[in-house]
């Protein structure tokens, strides 16, 4: 599982998702932009996570987060998500280099 760089901040975070607020997306191929990496945190249930070595590939990995436990997706790599159980919780992370665009864009978005 690839690791955040240490000089990469949190930027922005998602709500807690749910099966009954999970965007489409989430469930469906998509990937995160160039620069940024996706850690997400299960807070209860589990999640499979399906990762792809290019949009149209086989999977290349499966991982199943339980509860408590994390994993990361790291910048434009393909992937997608799958409930496991019916109490099925989580968030996603969102972590740039603290001197990039990405984290100054957001900052100036956010009330501190």
């Amino acid at each position: 599982m690839p690791v955040i760089p240490t000089d990469f901040v949190n930027y922005k975070s998602t709500p807690v998702f749910t099966s009954d607020n999970i965007p489409k997306m989430f469930l469906h191929l998509h990937n995160t932009r160039a620069g940024v990496y996706g850690q997400i945190n299960v807070l209860s249930g589990e999640l499979k996570f399906y990762g792809f070595a290019e949009r149209r590939g086989a999977i290349e990995q499966e991982i199943i987060i339980k509860q408590g436990e994390l994993a990361v997706s790291p910048p434009e790599y393909w992937h997608k998500v799958e409930f496991m159980t019916d109490d099925t919780s989580f968030r996603v992370d969102f972590y740039a280099q603290q001197d990039s665009d990405i984290v100054a864009e957001n900052h100036s978005e956010r009330n501190d």
